[in-house]
C-alpha cells in the first residue's frame, strides 16, 4: 500500500493527457472494489498504486451514480463524465467494463516453442481460426514441431539455437501484420470467448496490453495439483486490475498476453533476459504511460509442473530474475517498504509495549492529518490510512521473511516458542497464509497447504539470494524504510 504510513501520493492529471486519450462516449466503467469514497465523495482512496485523490463538487453526483451502479458499471457520455472516467481509470480507482464482443478479431497469435509438440498441438487447436506464428526456439528435434504446425496451417520459424522466450516472441512479432498480437505459450490453451472479452478493452486508447486469467488445467488429484488449483504462480486472481509497478498487482505473466501491435514498434522484449522478461516488459509499458489491464473473465488453461523437484526448481529460477530486474528498475524490487513509524509501532507491540506502540501510531496519524490539511474529515481519514498501513506493513514484512529473507524467517519459526520477537515475526509470516486458506478453501488441509506455501516461498527466495550473491548486487534483498515527515500539503505525485 504505497503511502499508507505517511503522506499518500496524489497524482496530478494534465488536460493534454485527458484530451489525447479521450474515451468513447459509450465506454462503461465501474469503481474498483478497493476504492473507498470519503466526505460525501469529495475524497477517494485506493488505486494503482494506492493514493488519495480529491474531487470537486461537479464530480460528486457522478461518483454517487457510479457507486449505485456497482459492478455493472456506468457510461456517461457528457464531457464531465468522460473526463472523470478518464481520471478514475488512470488512477486505477475504476475498471472498464465493456461488453464482450463476439465475432472475428484481427489478431495474430505468436507461440514460442521448445519441443513438446503434443502441448503445441493443444494450443493450436484452441486458437483454431486465428493466424498463428510458431517460433521453434532451437528444439533438438525440430521435426515434431514442424509436423504439428503444418497440420494446423500455422507458419513456422526456427531459431538454429535456443535464444530464450523473449527472442522467440520478438522474432514472431516482426512477422505480425494485424493490429493486435497475442503471445501464447505452447502449454497454454485459451478458453472459447477469450478474445471476445479482451479486445473491447482496447477501445480505451491508453490500453496497450490486456492479460487473461491463467489457471492450471484440471484433472489431476495429486497434492501439488490441488495446491496449484488454489495458488498457481501464473494465476493473478479473480479481481480485475490496472497493472503497474508498486500496485497491488505489479505484473502479469506473458504466458498469454494480448498487445496492441503499434505499442511494440519501439518496445520489445529484452532478449538478454531468460527469466523476468515479462515483468520488465510490463513495467516499461507502464513507465511510458500505457495501461496494462488484467481481466479474469477471460481464461486460459496451462499445464502445471507437478513433479516436486521440477516445481521447486522453477520457483527457484523465477527468483533468480530479481537481480537483473533490480538493475534495470532500481528501487522497485525492495522486498518491503515499511513506514518507520509503523515499524517502530510494530516493534513495540512485538515486545509487549502497547503504550509506546499507540504513541507511534498517534504521531503517524497526526503527521498525516497535518499533511492532509484542508481535506474534509482528515482525522478520520488519517486514522483509517495509518491503521491499514500498519497491517499492510506487517504483512509485507512477513512476506519478506518467507521469501527474500527466508533464512531469518526460518530462524524465527524455529525460535518462536521461546522468543517474543520471533513469535511476532512468525505470526506475521503465518497469519496471511491462514487467511488465504480460510478465504480460498483449497482442497488441502491447512497444515499441508501451509507447508507447501512455505516451501514455494523458500524456493523463490533462495533464487533471489543465490542470484544476489552470484552477481554481488543486493538491491533485491534490502528494504526501503520510509521516514515520513510533516511537509504540509503534498500537491505532487510520488
Amino acid at each position: 500500500m504505497s503511502g499508507s504510513g505517511g503522506t499518500p501520493s496524489r497524482a496530478s492529471d494534465g488536460a493534454d493527457d485527458r484530451r489525447s486519450f479521450a474515451l468513447p462516449p459509450d465506454f462503461p466503467i465501474a469503481l474498483d472494489r478497493g476504492t473507498s469514497l470519503w466526505s460525501g465523495g469529495r475524497v477517494a482512496t485506493g488505486g494503482s498504486p494506492w493514493k488519495l485523490v480529491r474531487f470537486g463538487a461537479a464530480a460528486q453526483p457522478y461518483l454517487a451514480a457510479l457507486r449505485r451502479a456497482g459492478p455493472r458499471g456506468l457510461a456517461d457520455s457528457s464531457s464531465i463524465g468522460r473526463a472523470l472516467a478518464r481520471r478514475l481509470l488512470d488512477h486505477g480507482l475504476a475498471n472498464p467494463v465493456p461488453a464482450a464482443r463476439p465475432g472475428s478479431h484481427d489478431v495474430t497469435v505468436v507461440i514460442p516453442a521448445f519441443g513438446r509438440a503434443d502441448e503445441l498441438d493443444g494450443t493450436l487447436a484452441a486458437i483454431k481460426g486465428l493466424p498463428a506464428i510458431v517460433v521453434d526456439d532451437g528444439s533438438p528435434d525440430p521435426e515434431p514441431l514442424r509436423r504439428t504446425a503444418a497440420a494446423h496451417g500455422a507458419r513456422l520459424i526456427r531459431h538454429p539455437r535456443n535464444r530464450g522466450p523473449a527472442a522467440a516472441r520478438n522474432t514472431g512479432l516482426r512477422l505480425v501484420e494485424t493490429p493486435f498480437v497475442a503471445f501464447v505459450d505452447s502449454d497454454c490453451r485459451p478458453v472459447d470467448g477469450w478474445l471476445d472479452a479482451l479486445i473491447p478493452h482496447f477501445d480505451d486508447p491508453r490500453v496497450e496490453a490486456v492479460a487473461p486469467r491463467i489457471v492450471p488445467r484440471p484433472g489431476e488429484s495429486r497434492l501439488l495439483a490441488r495446491y496449484e488449483a488454489a495458488r498457481s504462480a501464473l494465476d493473478m486472481g479473480t479481481r480485475p486490475a490496472l497493472v503497474r509497478p508498486g500496485a497491488k498487482l505489479g505484473f502479469v505473466p506473458t504466458a498469454t498476453l494480448v498487445v496492441r501491435t503499434s505499442a511494440m514498434r519501439d518496445l520489445t522484449f529484452d532478449e538478454d533476459m531468460r527469466l523476468g522478461e515479462d515483468v520488465d516488459f510490463v513495467w516499461r509499458l507502464a513507465d511510458r504511460g500505457g495501461h496494462v489491464r488484467y481481466r479474469p473473465e477471460a481464461q486460459v488453461t496451462h499445464t502445471p509442473r507437478l513433479d516436486p523437484r521440477a516445481w521447486a526448481r522453477r520457483r527457484h529460477e523465477y527468483g533468480t530474475s530479481a537481480t537483473a530486474l533490480a538493475r534495470r528498475h532500481p528501487g522497485r524490487l525492495a522486498p518491503a517498504r515499511p513506514s518507520a513509524w509503523n515499524l517502530a509501532g510494530l516493534a513495540f507491540l512485538a515486545y509487549g509495549r502497547p503504550l509506546p506502540a499507540l504513541a507511534c501510531t498517534t504521531v503517524a496519524g497526526g503527521l498525516l492529518a497535518r499533511a492532509l490539511n484542508g481535506t474534509p474529515g482528515r482525522w478520520t481519514l488519517s486514522g483509517a490510512i495509518v491503521g491499514k498501513g500498519t497491517v499492510a506493513d506487517a504483512a509485507a514484512i512477513g512476506h519478506a521473511l518467507r521469501r527474500e529473507w527466508w533464512p531469518l524467517g526460518l530462524a524465527c519459526l524455529a525460535a518462536s516458542g521461546r522468543n517474543r520477537l520471533a513469535r511476532a515475526a512468525a505470526a506475521a509470516m503465518l497469519a496471511p497464509i491462514a487467511l488465504e486458506w480460510i478465504t480460498e478453501r483449497p482442497a488441502l488441509d491447512p497444515f499441508r497447504y501451509t507447508a507447501v506455501r512455505l516451501a514455494e516461498d523458500v524456493a523463490y527466495g533462495s533464487g533471489v539470494t543465490a542470484s544476489a550473491w552470484r552477481h554481488g548486487s543486493f538491491q533485491a534483498l534490502l528494504p526501503d524504510v520510509r521516514f515520513p515527515l510533516p511537509k504540509g500539503r503534498n500537491k505532487g505525485g510520488r
